[in-house]
C-alpha cells in the first residue's frame, strides 16, 4: 500500500524538486567557500590521470608524491597492528606510542626537546596547518607567506578568515624570504609567519645562517607565532642540511609549530599521518579543534608510523641519493631548452624552471603563450607531460615539476620539453 502512494506524492513534489536543482548552487554553500578556490596541482593531476585513461601518453610530472613504495618493514608493521586487533579508536591527538616516537624522532634529528604531550597527530600535515590556523587566527588577522609557496597556505589562512600576506622572494636570493622583507611586511596585525624549508616547489631550503637571519627578526616581534613546514627536511641534496627554526633560535621555542611528517621522507603519502610539536597550550588548542572534525587518525596507519620513525632509516639515505640524481639530470637537461632557466635546488623533489623566455611566442599547436598557465597546458596537451604552472604557487613565470618518478621517463619528459620549447615561434 505504501509503495502504491508513494507515486502520487512523488509526482505531487515534482515540481519542488525540479526547482531546487535550478537553484544557483551557491545559494546552498556558505560565504567563506568563495573565499578559497580547488587545489590545482590536484586538478592537474587528475586530468592527467584522465588523459592517460583515455590512451594518451602522458608523463605526469605534477604530483608531489615520492614513486618509491613503502618499505616492507613499515607494512609488516601495520598488518601486525591489524593482526593484534589494533582498529579501534586512539587518543584524538594520537596513540602515546606514536607521539613519543615523534618526540625522540624530534630530538635525534634536531635536537628539540619536546615532550610527548606537546605532539599532535593529524590526518596528514595538510591538517596540521589547518588545525593551527583555524584555532588561532581571528578575522583580519594577517599569516606571512613567502612566495613562492605551497599552493594551500593562502587558502587555509583565508579560510580561517585570516589575510595572507604573499611576499615574493625573488630568484636571485635564491627563492628565499630575506630578513628585510620580513621585516617589512609584519605590522600590528600580524598573527603568523609560515615558513616551508625545503620548499615546495622550489626546493630552495634555508641554511642556518639564513635561518639565524630571520629569527633575529623574529625576536624583535614577541607576537608573531611561526609555523615551520619541515616536510621536507630530509630529502636533502649535495651534504647540505636544513636547520629547523627552535633548533637555530631555542628562544623562539614558545611561540612556534614544528610541522613534519612521514608522507615525503618514508614514502608514506597514502597513510595520512602528519604531526606537529608546539607549547602544549597550542597543542591543545588543535586537539580540541580536531575532536571536533576527524577526531584521530587511522590506528593502522599510526602503527606503520611507529615503525617509520623508530626503525632503521637507511631507506631514505637510498631515496636521497636516487633524488639526487634525478634532480641533477632533470636541472641540466631543462637548462638546455629554448627559453628555460632552471635553479639548482637544495631539497625536496621539485624544480621551478622560469619560462618567462618562452612567452609571447605560439607553439606548434598554434597556442600563444601568454602566462605560465598557458605554458602548461598547451605542453600537456601537444607533448603529454603534466607540470603545474607558477602562479598556483603565487609566482608567475615559473613552473614545477616533480622528479620523483623513474628516470627513464624523466628523460623522455625533459625530451619532450625540449621539443616543446624549440617550436615555439
Amino acid at each position: 500500500m505504501f509503495a502504491l502512494g508513494y507515486v502520487p506524492v512523488a509526482r505531487q513534489y515534482a515540481g519542488y524538486f525540479s526547482l531546487l536543482m535550478d537553484l544557483d548552487i551557491m545559494d546552498l554553500t556558505a560565504a567563506r567557500l568563495d573565499r578559497i578556490s580547488p587545489s590545482q596541482t590536484i586538478a592537474i593531476s587528475t586530468k592527467a590521470r584522465a588523459l592517460k585513461a583515455a590512451g594518451k601518453d602522458i608523463i605526469s610530472l605534477s604530483a608531489g608524491e615520492p614513486d618509491f613504495d613503502t618499505p616492507d618493514t613499515i607494512k609488516k608493521a601495520a598488518m601486525q597492528a591489524i593482526a593484534a586487533g589494533e582498529t579501534k579508536y586512539t587518543d584524538v591527538a594520537g596513540t602515546p606510542a606514536l607521539r613519543r616516537a615523534i618526540a625522540e624522532r624530534f630530538r635525534t634529528d634536531s635536537g628539540l626537546d619536546y615532550t610527548w604531550d606537546e605532539v599532535i597527530v593529524s590526518n596528514g600535515g595538510k591538517q596540521i596547518i589547518y588545525n593551527a590556523m583555524v584555532a588561532t587566527i581571528n578575522p583580519g588577522d594577517e599569516a606571512i607567506i613567502p612566495a613562492p609557496c605551497w599552493v594551500s597556505y593562502p587558502d587555509i589562512v583565508s579560510l580561517a578568515e585570516g589575510t595572507p600576506v604573499i611576499v615574493p622572494c625573488s630568484v636571485e636570493n635564491g627563492f628565499k624570504l630575506q630578513p628585510a622583507e620580513l621585516e617589512a611586511a609584519i605590522t600590528p596585525r600580524t598573527r603568523w609567519l609560515l615558513l616551508n624549508s625545503p620548499n615546495n616547489p622550489t626546493g630552495a631550503a634555508y641554511s642556518a645562517e639564513e635561518m639565524r637571519g630571520l629569527c633575529d627578526v623574529l625576536l624583535r616581534h614577541p607576537n608573531v607565532w611561526i609555523l615551520t613546514d619541515d616536510i621536507y627536511n630530509k630529502l636533502v641534496y649535495d651534504g647540505f642540511r636544513a636547520p629547523t627554526v627552535v633548533e637555530v633560535e631555542p628562544r623562539l621555542r614558545d611561540r612556534t609549530i614544528t610541522m613534519n611528517g612521514v608522507s615525503k621522507a618514508y614514502a608514506m603519502t597514502g597513510w595520512r599521518i602528519g604531526y606537529s610539536a608546539a607549547p602544549v597550550q597550542m597543542t591543545r588548542a588543535m586537539n580540541k579543534l580536531q575532536s571536533q572534525s576527524t577526531s584521530g587518525p587511522c590506528s593502522i596507519s599510526q602503527a606503520a608510523a611507529v615503525e617509520a620513525l623508530t626503525g632503521s632509516q637507511d631507506f631514505i639515505g637510498t631515496m636521497v641519493s636516487t633524488y639526487q640524481a634525478r634532480r641533477d639530470l632533470v636541472v641540466s637537461m631543462l637548462n638546455e631548452a629554448t627559453g628555460l632557466h632552471c635553479p639548482v635546488p637544495e631539497g625536496a623533489f621539485y624544480v621551478f624552471p622560469s619560462l618567462v623566455g618562452c612567452l609571447g611566442k605560439t607553439s606548434a599547436g598554434g597556442t600563444l603563450i601568454e602566462t605560465d598557465e598557458a605554458f602548461v597546458t598547451a605542453l600537456l596537451d601537444e607533448e603529454g607531460v603534466a607540470a603545474v604552472h607558477g602562479s598556483a604557487f603565487m609566482f608567475a613565470g615559473h613552473f614545477r615539476i616533480s622528479y620523483a618518478t623513474d628516470t627513464d621517463s624523466l628523460r623522455e619528459a625533459c625530451l619532450r620539453i625540449q621539443r616543446f620549447c624549440a617550436g615555439l615561434r
